[in-house]
């Protein structure tokens, strides 16, 4: 009897989590609604909301989501509660979206270019824009979510590497922001930023699926059965530094030949550069001041060079995904970066490369038939994603 009480009361703690799950996906919804998405009975969801709204968890509200004039009310995460500040941080640019406690954006969206020579200033600058925020709330708690560029342990805070900053030692930015501000601070890497946004704000993902970022780097981020899977040293996933050529450029791990320094923006960047260097006929522009724009610009001016140059690295980021798919048996990916605005041409290349799926029979109206394509998430709601760390330490609390 002991064990069938323990197993009763697990089985209603997963249901309270689903119906926290799906209020914070849907915002609102009323007795039937949670219901109809869960197959739980009226008044088994009763008891729970009961229980929820007892706790504080959620609010209820007279107002009406039925059609059918049938008046039970709605249900939502109390909007009184604490705002986030959600920021995507790298040591050249800050973006920002503030957030209400249901993670519904207030105010602007915002991306402030930044000089941070040392984590001091780093550090200074997203004090700078919590304080410009906080101007505007005066009375609220904002606590801080930090998608941070680079490898970051997100249970002690710290940034342990960050490959565009000019310095090489660990930040621990969560302890050093808490006590400066006196505010909760949660932060992971930026590539986990994507996952949970995509997760928690996209309706068609399904419970395995994998974000890549390319731009910079090449970063990743996979999610296994509904779950972010970080690894014991939060590394995983990380498929730029796949090693594609080892007799290849060294990269900024150590290694010689990763993803990262054949197909990332900086990689093609250094081999327009170098070109542009040994050709002095086209040096109509300074090699130091080439630029991502001016790349993406030249290719779909018809530049046959970059295009080859795009091309290559599209059939490097392929021929590692496959790899990944078929280890992992991922088969739903999300392309997400300045790399994406080489448009159709450059992901059809990546498509072909990873060929096909050997689980996958390729009838596309299936509803597990692998899907690659372009985020479609703005860029607002994709560093809105990193607020959901809130989320998910509140489901397992």
């Amino acid at each position: 009897m002991q064990e069938s009480g323990l197993n009763n009361q697990r089985v209603r703690q997963l249901n309270r989590q689903t119906l926290m799950k799906l209020v914070w996906r849907h915002k609102r919804l009323s007795k039937s609604q949670f219901a109809q998405h869960t197959g739980l009975s009226i008044p088994a969801v009763s008891n729970i909301l009961e229980e929820l709204v007892a706790e504080g968890k959620l609010s209820h509200s007279s107002e009406n989501l039925s059609s059918r004039g049938l008046n039970g009310g709605s249900y939502q995460i109390p909007p009184e509660g604490n705002y986030i500040l959600c920021m995507n941080v790298t040591p050249t640019s800050i973006e920002s979206q503030l957030c209400n406690a249901q993670l519904s954006p207030i105010e602007e969206f915002e991306r402030r270019s930044i000089s941070a020579p040392s984590p001091q200033a780093l550090l200074a600058a997203i004090e700078a824009i919590w304080h410009q925020r906080r101007k505007s709330w005066p009375k609220k708690t904002i606590n801080l979510a930090l998608g941070i560029h680079g490898q970051v342990d997100p249970v002690t805070g710290v940034s342990q590497t960050m490959p565009q900053a000019p310095w090489r030692e660990a930040v621990e930015i969560k302890y050093l922001l808490e006590e400066k501000l006196g505010v909760t601070v949660l932060l992971d890497n930026d590539c986990v930023m994507l996952a949970l946004a995509e997760k928690w704000q996209n309706a068609g993902n399904r419970e395995d699926f994998c974000v890549l970022n390319v731009d910079y780097g090449i970063g990743s981020s996979f999610v296994i059965n509904g779950q972010i899977y970080r690894g014991n040293l939060y590394g995983s996933g990380q498929i730029g530094h796949t090693i594609v050529n080892p007799d290849g450029m060294a990269c900024d791990c150590g290694r010689y030949g990763c993803l990262e320094t054949v197909a990332s923006l900086s990689a093609l960047k250094k081999q327009a550069r170098i070109w542009l260097k040994t050709h002095p006929e086209a040096q109509h522009q300074d090699p130091e001041r080439l630029t991502s724009r001016q790349l993406v610009q030249a290719l779909h001016a018809g530049d046959e060079r970059v295009a080859r140059w795009v091309e290559d690295s599209a059939n490097a980021i392929g021929l590692s995904l496959y790899n990944f798919l078929n280890i992992l048996n991922i088969n739903q990916i999300w392309f997400y970066g300045r790399s994406c605005e080489f448009g159709e041409n450059w992901l059809n290349s990546i498509k072909q490369r990873i060929g096909f799926n050997p689980f996958d029979h390729g009838d596309a109206l299936k509803s597990n038939a692998t899907q690659i394509n372009f985020g479609q998430l703005t860029r607002a709601q994709q560093v809105m994603g990193i607020g959901y760390l809130y989320v998910e330490a509140g489901l397992v609390a």
